[in-house]
């Protein structure tokens, strides 16, 4: 135990005997690990979320445009969608035999960033949300906040206690900053339990409180109204198929015969993720790189460190040291660079997870964090110890195999 741990001392000291090149050579390697890090970190919990989110959900259908787009609008809330589809022709899809549920939302209004959704309790009832307080709505005009809309809100209130009774007033669009609809202020009746999904970031209401209050901001005589009103919209609609006949036969269906588009999302995912791979694979890319030339300039520092240092090898074989003592000093300078690299790289890694997750909160778009640890990213010092040791393999074995008596020998 006394030789491993003067060892590792004497390892040290070599290592940063030399601090510039010690230094870049941690560089490398932390920021290849970091790189590694990050991608399996926003891989995992962008998955995790697509997963979540999509459970159960069949098919989305709106009004014709993207596909892709209305997946994000629809069932993520990370874009907008391309339009409005009538009340009737959504009563009708309801009524198809092929359909065991259909959920109407209706977009169109935030608050603060979170979008203001329009549906029915069967919405927060598909994703297994719990109250935390309060109730569902009851009446128009009154609304349920999601964890995070919730945890938003009382932070940036001047008064504390429950947000229950709260009123606030929607603006017009997605991204705040849109016309407020001050005549129609919202009443909070209730908070729901964090989920974990999608419904943390949306603040819920009924169907009818979207309509009131865009018709009342579209048209004050009693005429007009009774027009909007025979014209209602809805924004899309998430559809449970009742049999595997309709995965045949509905999109088809409903993209041929009718004005509204039909999109399922396993397959709009699986071209979102095929995008996502593309960034996701050059950063790797760029991961792997960054970790071969730390790989070489390791196995160049630790060669060059065997060559200068003959004298002080053959000093320690005349005092007594064995090979493998010699040859486990070298070692252990690259066993010292890879618990480094990966104490700062899987800290990088995290911290730029945690980073990428503030901005997307920011943008009210899917949560990420770095407060996470990944059974997978056990790796990562493994790949840190592998590179490491591999760098070190031939001077190691040069160390290992120098004759004390042709260093005597050579002249000084």
């Amino acid at each position: 135990m006394k030789a491993v741990a003067s060892i590792a001392l004497l390892s040290w000291r070599y290592l940063w005997s030399r601090p510039l090149q010690a230094a870049l050579n941690l560089l490398l390697l932390a920021l290849g690990l970091a790189l590694v890090t990050l991608v399996l970190l926003v891989g995992t919990q962008v998955d995790r979320g697509f997963e979540r989110d999509v459970q159960g959900i069949d098919m989305v259908v709106g009004a014709k445009g993207s596909p892709l787009q209305l997946i994000l609008a629809g069932v993520f809330h990370i874009d907008v969608p391309p339009g409005n589809i009538a009340l009737a022709d959504f009563q009708a899809l309801q009524r198809n035999p092929l359909v065991a549920q259909a959920i109407p939302l209706s977009l169109g209004d935030s608050f603060g960033g979170f979008r203001i959704v329009g549906t029915t309790p069967q919405y927060p009832a598909h994703y297994g949300a719990a109250l935390e307080q309060g109730a569902l709505w009851q009446a128009p005009l009154q609304a349920v906040l999601g964890a995070d809309v919730a945890r938003s809100m009382a932070a940036g209130a001047a008064e504390g206690g429950s947000l229950l009774g709260r009123r606030f007033v929607g603006s017009h669009g997605l991204g705040g900053g849109g016309h407020a609809h001050g005549d129609h202020p919202y009443t909070v009746s209730g908070v729901l339990a964090p989920c974990g999904c999608v419904l943390d970031r949306l603040m819920l209401t009924s169907t009818e409180s979207v309509w009131q209050v865009h018709e009342s901001a579209q048209a004050d005589d009693p005429d007009d109204l009774a027009v909007l009103r025979e014209e209602r919209e809805i924004t899309l609609a998430l559809v449970r198929w009742r049999s595997p006949l309709a995965a045949v036969t509905l999109p088809r269906a409903i993209n041929a015969g009718t004005p509204m588009q039909a999109a399922v999302p396993a397959v709009e995912i699986t071209r979102l993720v095929r995008l996502l791979g593309v960034g996701a694979d050059m950063l790797r890319a760029l991961g792997g790189v960054l970790l071969g030339v730390a790989g070489l300039s390791v196995f160049i520092a630790c060669w060059n460190a065997v060559r200068e240092r003959q004298a002080d090898l053959a000093l320690l074989r005349l005092l007594g040291a064995p090979r493998t003592r010699v040859a486990g000093v070298i070692a252990a300078e690259a066993l010292w660079l890879a618990l480094l690299a990966t104490l700062l790289g899987l800290a990088l890694g995290h911290a730029l997870a945690g980073l990428a997750g503030h901005w997307l909160g920011a943008e009210g778009s899917m949560p990420l964090t770095g407060a996470l640890w990944l059974p997978q990213e056990w790796a990562v010092p493994a790949l840190a110890l592998g590179i490491a040791g591999l760098a070190a393999l031939l001077p190691v074995v040069r160390a290992y195999r120098t004759d004390v008596a042709d260093l005597l020998a050579r002249p000084a």
